[in-house]
This record gives C-alpha cells, sequence and structure tokens, in this order.
C-alpha cells in the first residue's frame, strides 16, 4: 500500500485484489471493457471489411474514397476525442442537428449512463474501421483473381465465392485485425479521458481509466497496479484463446 509520495510503503499481501472484486466501481468498468470488446470488434471488423470490399472495385474516384477513408487512421484518439465531442454535444452538434432536421428530440450521447459507452464506443470504432480497411484492402490483394474467376465459370454466386474463397484467404487480415482490436478494446483509455473522464458517476469508466484515478487521483498505487495487473491478464487470456483457435483452425487446413 503506497500513495506515490510517502518514502514508506506497507505489504499488505492480497488486499488490493481482494478490495478489487468488491468494489462496485470496478465491477462497472470490468463490465463496460466487455462491452468494448464485443462492440469495438464487433463494429470495426465486418464494417472494415465491407468498405474495403466496396473499395477494392475499379470505378471512378476510387483512390479520392480510400484516402477519405485513411484519414481517419492517421488520428490519435485524443484527436478523435475531441471531433467527436463536436459531433455529440447536446445543444448543437451535429447529430443532435441531424435528429432535429426529423422533429426529433436531443440526446445526451455523452451524459445519459444507459447510452454513454456505446457512444464512446461508435466514436472509438470511427478510427478503427479505418485500421481494419487498409488490413482487408491488403489482404484482397492477395486473393488470386483467376480462382475467383473459375468458380464463377462453375457457377459460384457472390456470397459462395466470399464464403469459400475469399473470406478464408483473408484470415490473416482477420486474426490482425480482431486482435488488435481486443487489445485497443481492452485497454482503451484516451477517447474515455478526453469524452467523459469515465462519468457521469463512473457509469463510462473503463479498468484502464479507473486504474489511472485511483493511481494518481486518489494516490492509490498499489489498489491502481491491482487494476493494471487484472487488465493484462484478461487480455492475455483473451489474446491467448482466440490465437489458439486460430491455430487450430489452420492446422485442421
Amino acid at each position: 500500500d503506497w500513495d506515490g509520495v510517502s518514502p514508506e510503503l506497507s505489504l499488505i499481501g492480497w488486499d488490493n485484489f481482494k478490495l478489487l472484486f468488491q468494489d462496485p466501481y470496478f465491477k462497472i468498468s470490468l463490465w463496460n471493457n466487455i462491452k468494448w470488446l464485443i462492440g469495438f470488434a464487433g463494429i470495426s471488423v465486418p464494417l472494415g471489411l465491407l468498405i474495403a470490399m466496396l473499395l477494392d472495385q475499379k470505378f471512378k474516384g476510387s483512390k479520392v474514397y480510400k484516402t477519405l477513408m485513411y484519414l481517419p487512421m492517421t488520428l490519435s484518439f485524443v484527436v478523435i476525442g475531441q471531433i467527436w465531442s463536436w459531433i455529440l454535444e447536446p445543444r448543437c452538434g451535429a447529430l443532435n442537428s441531424f435528429l432535429g432536421i426529423f422533429g426529433l428530440k436531443s440526446v445526451g450521447w455523452l451524459s445519459d449512463p444507459n447510452i454513454v459507452t456505446y457512444s464512446l464506443i461508435m466514436a472509438a470504432s470511427w478510427r478503427q474501421i479505418s485500421y481494419a480497411m487498409v488490413l482487408y484492402l491488403a489482404g484482397l490483394k492477395q486473393v488470386p483473381k483467376e480462382l475467383v474467376e473459375a468458380a464463377w465459370v462453375d457457377g459460384a454466386n457472390g456470397w459462395k465465392r466470399f464464403i469459400h474463397i475469399i473470406l478464408p484467404m483473408l484470415r490473416p487480415a482477420t486474426v490482425v485485425a480482431v486482435t488488435v482490436s481486443v487489445i485497443d478494446s481492452l485497454r482503451a483509455f484516451d477517447i474515455v479521458y478526453v469524452l467523459t473522464r469515465g462519468g457521469p458517476f463512473y457509469s463510462s469508466s473503463v479498468m484502464a481509466n479507473y486504474m489511472y484515478i485511483m493511481a494518481f487521483n486518489n494516490y492509490r498505487m498499489g489498489y491502481g497496479s491491482a487494476i493494471a495487473t487484472v487488465q493484462f491478464l484478461i487480455t492475455l487470456g483473451f489474446i491467448v484463446f482466440y490465437m489458439r483457435n486460430v491455430l487450430k483452425k489452420e492446422e485442421a487446413l
């Protein structure tokens, strides 16, 4: 138990971990990280693949669209958070102004405890979709056109060509996209800090944010370290589980 300033510290064994799982705010943060894990990867990876499939076609202005879709990837989550703070502003933000055109009431995207976490995931996914798109565009270049054309000649429709030829060939890109999305979702901090600081009333807090509050705002370094340890173990567990499944599938092939 150490405050980060005093030269004195006391060893308290596993007490920080015992307190951790009795802490209601940590439970909220952990549950929010699970929401991030499902929503962040669940939105960014499929949409990144869809956009990559659309932009992989040759049409007028395709390079311009690719550049525009890539731009969010060049921005940090801090900048992304600032941009979305303008979009989600309750009175004159772009999103509520758009809803007002249809006569709909303004929504407290960042002030309603019931939806604030989903608003943060939506904002962060904007950048991650761009990242997944780039990975899939690179992966699509490695898909043999002759193989796809041969399947078309054999009578396979577009869906069958996608499921049985294109998607399996994109497995390496999918592994990277999902792995990075899982890691980013479990260590989400900067965009949460910029937009809500974990509020209102810890309703949007995640483990990294709660760790920061405990360690650097409340000067409970030992407790913050316990949160960081749990966060690391959960992240490692997800990655190991996912990679084992991927390797098993590759061995089966």
